[in-house]
């Protein structure tokens, strides 16, 4: 078994940052994909970034130039600093993790969530 435990999120006025941190634990061997995505009531999750086994990093266009995610393998963690926060940044950000078993099945985990809002 997998879980992913967040934290980070909060209250920040426009302009500040926060910083998000999700943590994988449980069976774990080998994380294929790890990243954050965002969903604001009534509208789809988006995904905001992802970081692959091969160290590329994909952004959403609404936050490239101002999020950055990390990750440290040997600790099954990402980080997420967002700067620059807008008031359309308010979300619920989730933690997500594609682990690869022993076997080579593949399965897809998520955190709890965590809010973030930004104040205009």
């Amino acid at each position: 078994q997998v879980q992913l435990v967040e934290s980070g999120g909060g209250l920040v006025q426009a302009g500040g940052s926060l910083r998000l941190s999700c943590v994988a634990s449980g069976t774990i061997f080998r994380i294929k994909n790890m990243g954050w995505f965002r969903q604001v009531p009534g509208k789809t999750r988006e995904l905001v970034a992802r970081i692959s086994s091969d160290r590329s990093i994909y952004y959403a266009d609404s936050v490239k130039g101002r999020f950055t995610l990390s990750g440290d393998n040997a600790k099954n963690t990402t980080y997420l600093q967002m700067n620059s926060l807008k008031p359309e940044d308010t979300a619920v950000y989730y933690c997500y993790a594609d682990i690869v078993t022993m076997a080579g099945w593949t399965y897809d985990y998520w955190g709890q969530g965590t809010q973030v809002t930004v104040s205009s």
